[in-house]
This record gives C-alpha cells, sequence and structure tokens, in this order.
C-alpha cells in the first residue's frame, strides 16, 4: 500500500509539519506516535512505538441515508508494536507522529 498523496482531516486541520512527516513515511521505519488523553479537565500524553505499515483512511457516517458531505474521514496509521500487536491510530490535531532514528 502506498502512502495517500494528500492527507487531511474533515473534523480539524492538521498541521503542516504533521501533513509533512505522514506523507514521508515509508513502510519498515520505527515510528513514536503521541496523543493526547482527556478525562475530564485532566490531560496526559499516550505514546506508542512500533514499525510503520501503513496510512489510509477511515470513513465513518452518520446510520442514516444522507448527503456524502456528512461522512466524517480521518487519516490512520498503521504500525506494528515490538510486541508483535498490530495497531492503528486515528490521527487528529493533537496527535504527534516522529520517525525514531
Amino acid at each position: 500500500m502506498t502512502t495517500p498523496s494528500t492527507i487531511t482531516s474533515t473534523t480539524r486541520k492538521l498541521s503542516q509539519q504533521q501533513v509533512d512527516v505522514l506523507k514521508s513515511l515509508q513502510p519498515g521505519q520505527r515510528i513514536r506516535v503521541t496523543q493526547t488523553v482527556r478525562v475530564g479537565a485532566k490531560k496526559w500524553p499516550a505514546v506508542a512505538e512500533g514499525v510503520f505499515r501503513e496510512i489510509n483512511y477511515l470513513a465513518t457516517g452518520v446510520t442514516t441515508d444522507r448527503v456524502p458531505e456528512d461522512d466524517i474521514v480521518v487519516p490512520v496509521v498503521h504500525f506494528t508494536k515490538d510486541s508483535g500487536e498490530l495497531t492503528s491510530i486515528s490521527v487528529d490535531e493533537n496527535t504527534v507522529v516522529d520517525v525514531v532514528r
């Protein structure tokens, strides 16, 4: 699978820096993903590392038949953790993906 030529999100705008990182990822690269978890007023980072597999999109929609503009489309990064676990994360404006060198 190849990386899409455009990385967009219909819900929130991703930073150009993150778009550039996502577009540059190659299968087999080691990555670190940091997402912000929020429960009530508390926030903390959740970090996962692994080997990048691919990026694609998850298209979700409402449960009724409506116009396509109602669909929510989010980029999804797929990677494999060191334990062998296949992992996928949805990228939002607070997600940071770094290449680990």
